[in-house]
């Protein structure tokens, strides 16, 4: 059987004693590619952080490859990029490539380094101190710092937001390439739903709760989901037509 990455099994969680997230339970193939949708305040940040243990559910079990969240050590099998980059110092006096080689671990070369500068378009920023970077050229580091150690596991919350059209989608091609190829197991948090079915393999549809999950074939077919989107929409979301046509 496959490994499951994540494995979650009724997870509740609640801000100031109002449930965000309403006994959701489903699982994380190895080698899975998940895009992941909802309407604003649907939870959808609030659930990976409870899956990477910032914050703690009022009930329900967490499990990171096999192990449950709280003896789980090997993080750096993980890579994860935030919604936002507040956490971000730039006041920290690194360079570009500094920043991403404290993020990549002793164990990545200089040639691993060099690799996801080219891929993110930043080369030329290498010996830039942080600070001095436009925003999106400080998201254009942090997606190339989380890719340098090569985790098992990406995930990303809106990591295209400050991105040019043409990074963008270097980012997304990008994304592909590394689970089809290097079998990255990807968790990708968008309101970008159009590019969905195109690069990710399943969706889930969150709204507190699971509303749907499962695969884009199985999206354009699901009433629940043209109920919610309207059948254009849920056509341009799930990519199926344009295979079928192409």
């Amino acid at each position: 059987m496959p490994l499951n990455i994540i494995s979650i099994e009724n997870l509740t969680f609640c801000y100031n004693g109002i449930e965000v997230l309403q006994d959701i339970s489903f699982a994380v193939e190895k080698g899975a590619y998940m895009g992941v949708a909802g309407p604003n305040g649907s939870g959808k940040s609030t659930l990976i952080k409870n899956i990477l243990g910032i914050l703690q559910p009022r009930q329900g079990n967490i499990y990171l490859f096999g192990q449950p969240l709280d003896s789980f050590r090997e993080w750096h099998k993980i890579g994860y990029l935030p919604q936002r980059l507040a956490a971000l110092n730039t006041h920290f006096p690194g360079t570009v490539q500094e920043i991403i080689q404290l993020g990549a671990g002793r164990k990545t070369n200089l040639q691993d380094i060099k690799q996801v500068l080219q891929m993110m378009d930043i080369e030329h920023l290498s010996s830039r101190l942080i600070g001095e970077l436009s925003y999106g050229q400080q998201q254009r580091t942090m997606l190339a710092r989380a890719l340098a150690s090569k985790p098992e596991l990406l995930i990303f919350d809106e990591p295209t937001t400050a991105l040019d059209p043409q990074t963008r989608e270097n980012f997304y091609q990008l994304t592909r390439e590394l689970n089809q190829r290097q079998g990255t197991t990807i968790i990708l948090i968008t309101h970008d739903t159009g590019v969905l079915g195109n690069y990710a393999r399943l969706l889930l549809y969150l709204d507190k709760k699971v509303i749907f999950l499962g695969t884009f074939e199985n999206f354009c077919a699901s009433a629940e989901m043209t109920g919610i989107f309207g059948q254009a929409s849920q056509h341009i979301i799930c990519h199926q037509h344009d295979r079928s046509n192409a």
